[in-house]
């Protein structure tokens, strides 16, 4: 692959996990206030909201979900880092690769296409929440588990470019 069709693709994938990273992140202060709205409603006015409660968890699972390729993409991910902090870029970049290769990309396929089936059922059967007054959008929330796989899948793609990219065309002497 050309060194620009790489960067290209590299910098697209980043844009991408960014921009759903930092959108999603409002959702967080979102649920932030709902909890304590529920705990408001409850405490004060001794009511609780089933669909309220629900809405959090909806927002909980799509933070944590669609924000997995952000997290590989900001580093934030796990990682022994007791040797990777002393390494230079293309000893990094190695590490880099091939836990993306070995690791990441094997897992965020399984995510994409073991949950497959899984969505297409609760699609196929509509399925709504089992508590009286829930959210009918069950099947709606199962469809972010194999999305959640494909931006890993995409933010995997784009580390092992950008470790291909450190290795075959960087200056990989200096520490970084």
């Amino acid at each position: 692959m050309n060194q620009s069709i790489s960067l290209y693709l590299v910098s697209h994938i980043d844009a991408l996990s960014q921009f759903i990273g930092k959108a999603l992140a409002w959702l967080t202060l979102l649920m932030v206030l709902l909890v304590a709205l529920v705990v408001a409603m409850r405490t004060f006015l001794d009511k609780g909201s089933i669909p309220l409660q629900e809405s959090i968890t909806y927002m909980h699972a799509a933070v944590f979900l669609l924000c997995l390729g952000y997290n590989v993409q900001q580093g934030a991910h796990v990682r022994v880092d007791v040797f990777y902090g002393r390494f230079n870029k293309s000893q990094k970049a190695w590490v880099d690769a091939i836990g993306a290769v070995c690791f990441l990309l094997p897992f965020a396929l399984f995510l994409m296409l073991s949950s497959l089936q899984f969505v297409a059922n609760a699609w196929q059967i509509s399925e709504t929440s089992a508590d009286p007054g829930g959210l009918p959008f069950v099947y709606a929330l199962k469809t972010l588990i194999p999305l959640a796989g494909l931006l890993l899948a995409l933010q995997a793609l784009a580390e092992v470019l950008r470790a291909l990219h450190t290795l075959c065309w960087a200056d990989n002497s200096e520490p970084s």
